[in-house]
């Protein structure tokens, strides 16, 4: 298929990395976005890490693209002045029984290019002072960045190069006919040789709108965040993450120093009642009705009752919350944190309750669908959108 003209769906960090390599290479480009602002969404929601890749599984796409992103977004980074640092961080052991884990992540660190190795608590306290660790894996190379900055930037870019990017046009219908696809929004219609979704919280919704059944179902989680009073900011120096649970996809609540100063702390994880929810009163019916009804999402909910309670008491109490981060830095009390917003993860769940742990890019003729796009895809963005434009059969 010769590809000279593409729609994507979604201004987040992949569907806008996407528009300006395809732009770039002279693609005739199209971006619509519903919000009225770029990475509206889980970009502009996230921890803005540049990961390393000590969780993925080796030769996943997460570890293989995680491993080069963080190489090509600190170079983007650096080529078009966007703050970041590379500070490294801490994934501490609080207690004994979590060293063998820790060795886990050490070898998967490694496996997968990070510059990491494990060090001893006190070791560990020369990095952050107030920590409390049995042992921590360092890994070097994970950075802060705004990921918001970048995406601003991406759009730019991709517009100097003449991608038409649409803010609030939301796709109402797409329809493919002699091998070009026609989408139907807001202002018009746009129709092109190749559709391309990167519609995050949206992604399978709009791919089921496109005659395409997802493999995947999107189920909403909050996940939201403290950040410490300015005056307790010298808790922490950098990022201290917990040694996470393998039976999760989150990597539990962590610090992290953010680009600007601030310290923030979170996220926990609990059921959005909307797709868009960061606040326990953003609901909507049917979307929650539909979540809860799933298939998936009741087998994945019967496994983790304890668990899923557990996040629940956490976002309801401060209290509850300022001890989980009391765990890895103790002088943490419920005065030192105030609220700072939530985001929404797209987690991606089967029909058998199993949780999607790799990206799942979903292709048909003229059709790509990035439906599993979580952490670490900011860091990745950019190696997604290599991955996409091959997968196009694009060349430039």
């Amino acid at each position: 298929m010769t590809v000279r003209s593409a729609t994507v769906i979604g201004g987040g960090i992949v569907g806008l990395a996407v528009a300006e390599k395809l732009a770039r290479i002279g693609i005739d480009t199209t971006v619509l976005e519903k919000e009225d602002r770029w990475a509206a969404h889980q970009t502009g929601h996230n921890s803005g890490v540049i990961h390393a890749g000590p969780y993925y599984k080796p030769g996943s796409l997460k570890a293989t693209m995680c491993a080069a992103g963080n190489r090509s977004m600190v170079a983007f980074a650096q080529e078009h002045g966007i703050s970041h640092d590379v500070c490294g961080k801490l994934i501490v052991a609080a207690t004994a029984d979590e060293l063998p884990r820790l060795e886990v992540l050490h070898e998967r660190a490694l496996a997968n290019g990070a510059d990491a190795r494990v060090i001893t608590a006190d070791e560990a306290r020369e990095y952050e002072p107030n920590v409390a660790t049995v042992g921590a894996l360092r890994v070097e190379n994970t950075g802060i960045i705004d990921y918001s900055a970048v995406s601003a930037m991406l759009a730019r870019l991709a517009q100097e190069h003449g991608a038409r990017l649409e803010l609030g046009t939301r796709a109402r219908r797409i329809a493919g006919e002699n091998g070009s696809v026609t989408v139907e929004h807001d202002r018009g219609t746009v129709t092109s040789d190749i559709l391309i979704n990167c519609a995050g919280l949206q992604s399978d919704t709009v791919a089921r709108l496109a005659g395409v059944e997802p493999e995947v179902r999107i189920v909403p989680f909050r996940g939201e965040y403290y950040e410490l009073v300015p005056e307790r900011r010298g808790l922490v120096q950098g990022l201290i993450y917990p040694v996470p649970d393998p039976d999760l996809p989150f990597l539990g609540v962590h610090l992290t120093r953010m680009i600007d100063g601030s310290v923030h702390a979170g996220p926990n994880a609990v059921l959005a009642l909307k797709r868009e929810g960061y606040r326990w009163r953003d609901v909507d019916a049917a979307e929650a009705i539909a979540s809860i009804a799933y298939p998936g999402f009741l087998r994945l909910a019967s496994g983790n009752v304890v668990t899923g309670g557990k996040e629940i008491i956490r976002s309801l109490s401060k209290r509850v919350f300022a001890a989980s981060l009391a765990r890895l830095v103790p002088a943490i009390t419920g005065a030192d944190i105030v609220r700072a917003g939530a985001g929404v993860r797209a987690q991606a769940i089967r029909r058998d309750g199993s949780l999607a742990d790799d990206f799942i890019i979903q292709r048909t003729d003229n059709q790509i669908h990035v439906l599993n796009a979580p952490s670490p895809a900011a860091t990745s963005s950019l190696e997604i959108a290599d991955y996409i434009v091959r997968q196009a059969g694009v060349t430039a």
